[in-house]
């Protein structure tokens, strides 16, 4: 069983969806039983940072997800779900993340020739031994829409970065926490390939 964590963040019938099309049983909930008790979980989202922060706190999530990671439970942030897993945003200032990785979410910076959100298609560069992008051919293609990007503490977490104006760190994984600024969700065969190896962990 997955849990998708619901905290009226957007994008959680997209993230099931996909996985339903692997095969895989799902159930979207903030039941505190149903979170710790699920064999993977994902933290998706669209939105602001300090919002979704405060539905958190609201849902009292936070203690639900600290413990979920740290009981070892493969665990997947997508889009909003990535920059929540870290320590603070520019988009809400002085609102504290959850934490859980060291770096910063910071604004895209203005680049002539490139608008602001980045939506779309873009490359990834994939780090060599990667468990997320196991089977993946070099430079995929995988579907972003953010306006803000991680800036990551420690660099041996970076799976993926991507290049928009600025190196984007594009993914992370650090023991059984795993996060993507792209929606494998939306991300055609790659990103089911994607989903595909965080179910197989």
């Amino acid at each position: 069983m997955i849990a998708i964590i619901d905290y009226d963040a957007g994008n959680l019938r997209s993230v099931e969806k996909a996985l339903q099309a692997l095969g895989e049983e799902t159930v979207i909930t903030r039941d505190r039983d149903e979170i710790l008790s699920a064999d993977r979980v994902i933290l998706p989202g669209v939105g602001a940072f300090g919002d979704a922060m405060e539905k958190l706190h609201q849902y009292g999530l936070v203690e639900i997800i600290r413990q979920v990671v740290q009981n070892g439970t493969p665990f997947l942030g997508i889009c909003l779900g990535l920059q929540l897993l870290f320590e603070e945003s520019e988009e809400s200032q002085g609102v504290p993340g959850l934490g859980i990785l060291k770096g910063k979410i910071r604004r895209i910076p203005n680049t002539p020739g490139l608008k602001i959100p980045h939506m779309g298609w873009n490359s990834l560069i994939l780090r060599p031994g990667t468990r997320l992008f196991s089977g993946l051919g070099e430079d995929p293609y995988v579907y972003f829409v953010h306006s803000y990007y991680l800036e990551a503490a420690d660099p041996e977490i970076v799976a993926a970065s991507a290049d928009y104006g600025v190196v984007i760190h594009a993914a992370v994984e650090s023991g059984n926490v795993f996060a993507c600024q792209f929606h494998p969700e939306k991300s055609s065969d790659t990103g089911l390939q994607i989903l595909k190896n965080f179910i197989s962990l």
